[in-house]
C-alpha cells in the first residue's frame, strides 16, 4: 500500500495542471500548481501508486513538475499529499500513445556517406500494453528529388510490453522497396515518417565521414551512384580557393568512388571548406549535386594574458602569425582571456608566434605551440608599481593624494589615494616609460618624485617599489586663559581630521607645548587637570606654526552671594559650587555675605546654599559662566533681623498682630478722650 486515502480538505488542493487538456504522452512534462495546509511543510506528488515528485512547500503554495512515467494507455490518478496531515488532492491525466522514429547514426563529427545503410528504429510508448501495433514506415531521397520508399512487408508490426512500450528495427534500403531501387547515392537530407505523418525525422547523409577535420587529419571520400569505372573530378574549394583538385579518380565497377589518400594541409586556415564532386566527361549527373561542406574548427585557446607579477592584464591586444601571416587577433577582458572580436579563440594545430601590445607599446612576442585545446598564460613585460607613503616615524599615511603622469610616447595621467597603510599599487604599467610622482596631502603638493623606468640593475622585475616620506613640521601651542595669562600643565591633544595619528602633551608652566606632526589638518583640543574640555580649534599644518589658544574659561573666580528677603547679606551659611560631573566645591559666606571660589573652570555650575543643620539645599540653581563674576542667590523665605534668621512669614504675621494692636490701642484711647469731651460738654452746659 502507498497511503491510505484521506478526506480532501480545503486548503489541499491542485489548483491547475499542465497540459490544461489532461491528454498528454509518456515523457511529456507535467506540471502540478496547488496548495497544502502545511506552512513549508512536506509534500508528494503520486502518479497512481509511484512517487514521481517530493520536497517542501513554499509557505503553502506547490508548483512542481515531472516527467509522465512509462505506463500503457489510460487513465491515472495524479494525487498531491500533504505528509504531516496525509490530507490528499487528486486530479487526472489521460496517457495517450507516442510514436518515434529515428535513424541510428555515428556520433559527431562522425556521419553517414553515400552507400551506407541507415539502421531505422520505430518506437511505441504509451500503447495498449501486451498488444500488437501495426505501421508503414517510409523514406524520402533529399530535395529537389520526390522518390519515396516503404518496407517491403504490407505492415510493419510492433509488440508491447506490460508497460505500453515497444520498437522495431528495419535496415535502410536492404527492409524497403521501391523504384528505382532504394539507395543511399545523394548527398542531403533524408526524411523518414511513420504512417506519413504519426512520426517523422530525418537523418544526413553526406560525401565525407566526418563534418569536421583538423590540420592533418585524413579526410575519407565516398560517394556512390556513378557508371562503372566512370572517371569524376574532386575539387575542395575554401572560399574562392581551390585547395585540392583531382580529375583522374576512376569509379569502381559497382559505381563506387572511395577516395582516402588526401588529408587537411598543415596550413589550413580555420572555416568552411566544400567538397565538389563531377563526371569528368559528364556521364552521370546527380540532383542533387555531390556537393558537402566540412569545418576546419580549429581548437579553443584559453590564453591569460599576465605581467610580470602573475596578475591577469586586461587590454592587451594579442595577435597571432603563422610564417608571417596574421591569423588570428584578440583582446584580453578582465580576466586576462583574451577574446576575437567574435566567438572564442581558435586555432588549429600549428605554431604561432604572438605579438602581445598594450597602450600601443609591444609587451610581449612568444611562441604559441597547438596539438589540441591549449590553455596557457602569456607573461607580458608590464610591471606593477608600489607606492608607500610614510612618516618620519616609518608609519603609513593614509588619504596621500597620488598624481601619476606617464611621459613616454603616448603622455597618461592617473589619480590614485593611499589606503590605511599609506600604499597604493599601480598596476601593469610599461617598464620602460618615465613616470613623475606627485604626493599631495587636502590638495597641497609635498612631494615630488621622478622615476626614469621601472627596472632593477637594468632588468625587468615584477615589483618597483618606491618610498615617498611625508615630511613632519613643527606645531607651537601656546594656551592662555582669559586673562592671557599661561595656563600649565593644560592637556592639549593633536590629532589629523580624518581621524589618523593623534599626539597629547601636557604644557610647560610658561603655557607652551610643541609638536613635530606629519604635514596635513589637524584638530586642537585642550583640557584641564580634570579632563574639561577647554577650547578646541583646527590648523593646518603644511608650514611650520606657532598658534595661541584662548581658554576664556579657565580660571575664574566666582562669588556667591547670598542675600535675605529684603537683599540683607547673610554669613555663616553653606555654599557649594559644582561643575558638570567634578566634585563638588564648599565655603561659607562672610559678613557680607560672600562665598569665595578661586580658579574655576567655566561653563554650567550649579549652586547650592543650606542652612545650617539642613541637608537638603534650600536654594539650588544653574548658571552659565564665561567670565569672573558675582552669582546673587536671594533666600527668600528668610529676613536678617537683629543678626538672626526670622522667617519672613512669621514676621509678617508678628508686624500684622502689631498693627492690630496699635489699632485697638488707638480706638480705646480715642474713645477715653471722646467720653471726656462729652463730659466736658455736659458739665457747662449745666
Amino acid at each position: 500500500m502507498f497511503f491510505t486515502p484521506s478526506a480532501k480538505s480545503a486548503d489541499v488542493r491542485i489548483n491547475s495542471i499542465i497540459p490544461t487538456s489532461h491528454f498528454g504522452k509518456v515523457g511529456d512534462n507535467v506540471t502540478i500548481i496547488g496548495t497544502i495546509n502545511t506552512t513549508d511543510g512536506a509534500y508528494r506528488v503520486w502518479f497512481e501508486s509511484q512517487i514521481v515528485k517530493e520536497g517542501n512547500a513554499a509557505g503553502s503554495n506547490v508548483n512542481v513538475a515531472f516527467f509522465a512515467p512509462p505506463s500503457p494507455k489510460g487513465n491515472y490518478t495524479i494525487t498531491l499529499q500533504d505528509v504531516a496531515q496525509n490530507i490528499n488532492a487528486t486530479t487526472w491525466l489521460y496517457i495517450q500513445p507516442k510514436h518515434l522514429i529515428s535513424a541510428k547514426v555515428p556520433e559527431s563529427p562522425k556521419q553517414l556517406q553515400e552507400g551506407n545503410n541507415v539502421t531505422i528504429v520505430l518506437n511505441v510508448t504509451g500503447g495498449e500494453k501486451d498488444t500488437v501495433y501495426f505501421a508503414n514506415v517510409s523514406v524520402s531521397l533529399p530535395s529537389p528529388r520526390n522518390e519515396t520508399y516503404w518496407n517491403k512487408t504490407p505492415l510493419v508490426q510492433i509488440n508491447t510490453t506490460s508497460i505500453g512500450n515497444g520498437s522495431v528495427t528495419l535496415v535502410y534500403p536492404n527492409d524497403f522497396t521501391g523504384t528505382p531501387a532504394p539507395n543511399t547515392n545523394y548527398t542531403g537530407i533524408y526524411s523518414i515518417a511513420v504512417n506519413k505523418t504519426l512520426a517523422t525525422n530525418t537523418f544526413f547523409v553526406g560525401l565525407t565521414n566526418a563534418t569536421e577535420y583538423h590540420r592533418k587529419q585524413n579526410v575519407s571520400i565516398k560517394a556512390t551512384g556513378y557508371t562503372s569505372n566512370e572517371t569524376v573530378t574532386i575539387r575542395i574549394t575554401f572560399g574562392n580557393k581551390t585547395i585540392y583538385k583531382n580529375e583522374s579518380i576512376q569509379a569502381s565497377y559497382e559505381g563506387i568512388i572511395i577516395h582516402e589518400n588526401w588529408s587537411i594541409p598543415g596550413n589550413a586556415s580555420i572555416g568552411i571548406y566544400k567538397v565538389n564532386i563531377t563526371s569528368s566527361i559528364n556521364v552521370t549527373r546527380k540532383i542533387p549535386s555531390d556537393v558537402q561542406n566540412f569545418t576546419v574548427p580549429g581548437f579553443a585557446v584559453n590564453m591569460t594574458m599576465k605581467n610580470l607579477a602573475d596578475e591577469p592584464v586586461q587590454g592587451v591586444a594579442a595577435k597571432f602569425s603563422e610564417n608571417g601571416k596574421s591569423v588570428q587577433n584578440g583582446t584580453s577582458n578582465a580576466d586576462g582571456l583574451v577574446y576575437p572580436k567574435v566567438g572564442n579563440l581558435k586555432l588549429e594545430i600549428g605554431n604561432y608566434t604572438c605579438e602581445a601590445t598594450f597602450k600601443n607599446e609591444t609587451v610581449g612576442k612568444g611562441w604559441v605551440n597547438v596539438t589540441g585545446e591549449t590553455v596557457l598564460d602569456f607573461v607580458c613585460n608590464l610591471t606593477n608599481l608600489n607606492i608607500r607613503v610614510i612618516d618620519e616615524d616609518g608609519y603609513g599615511v593614509p588619504e596621500v593624494e597620488i598624481f601619476l603622469h606617464k611621459s613616454y610616447k603616448t603622455p597618461e595621467n592617473q589619480t590614485l589615494t593611499t589606503d590605511v597603510n599609506g600604499t597604493v599599487i599601480v598596476s601593469s604599467l610599461l617598464p620602460n616609460a618615465t613616470y613623475i610622482i606627485n604626493a599631495s596631502r587636502y590638495d597641497v603638493l609635498f612631494n615630488t618624485t621622478n622615476v626614469q623606468r621601472l627596472v632593477a640593475n637594468g632588468n625587468l622585475i615584477a615589483w618597483f617599489n618606491v618610498t615617498i616620506i611625508c615630511p613632519s613640521l613643527t606645531l607651537q601651542v601656546s594656551v592662555l586663559d582669559g586673562a592671557n595669562k599661561p595656563i600649565s600643565n593644560a592637556m592639549v591633544k593633536v590629532q589629523e581630521v580624518i581621524g589618523w595619528r593623534f599626539h597629547e602633551e601636557n604644557t610647560t608652566a610658561e603655557g607652551t607645548v610643541a609638536f613635530r606632526s606629519t604635514f596635513g589638518k589637524y584638530k586642537l583640543e585642550v583640557f584641564d587637570v580634570d579632563a574639561i574640555k577647554l577650547n578646541e580649534t583646527y590648523v593646518s599644518l603644511f608650514q611650520n606654526q606657532n598658534i595661541t589658544i584662548y581658554c576664556i574659561l579657565y580660571g575664574l573666580d566666582i562669588y556667591v552671594k547670598v542675600v535675605d528677603y529684603v537683599g540683607q547679606p547673610i554669613s555663616n551659611l553653606n555654599v557649594t559650587l559644582q561643575r558638570e560631573e567634578l566634585k563638588a566645591r564648599f565655603n561659607q559666606t562672610q559678613s557680607d555675605g560672600v562665598a569665595t571660589f578661586n580658579h574655576v573652570t567655566g561653563g554650567n555650575v550649579w549652586v547650592a546654599v543650606y542652612l545650617s543643620g539642613v541637608a537638603e539645599p534650600y536654594v539650588s540653581k544653574k548658571v552659565f559662566v564665561d567670565k569672573s563674576t558675582t552669582i546673587e542667590v536671594k533666600v527668600e523665605k528668610f529676613i536678617l533681623l537683629v543678626g538672626f534668621l526670622v522667617e519672613t512669614s512669621h514676621l509678617i504675621t508678628a508686624l500684622i498682630i502689631i498693627a492690630i494692636l496699635i489699632a485697638i490701642l488707638l480706638v480705646e484711647v480715642y474713645k477715653i478722650k471722646f467720653k471726656k469731651r462729652q463730659k466736658t460738654q455736659t458739665t457747662e452746659a449745666e
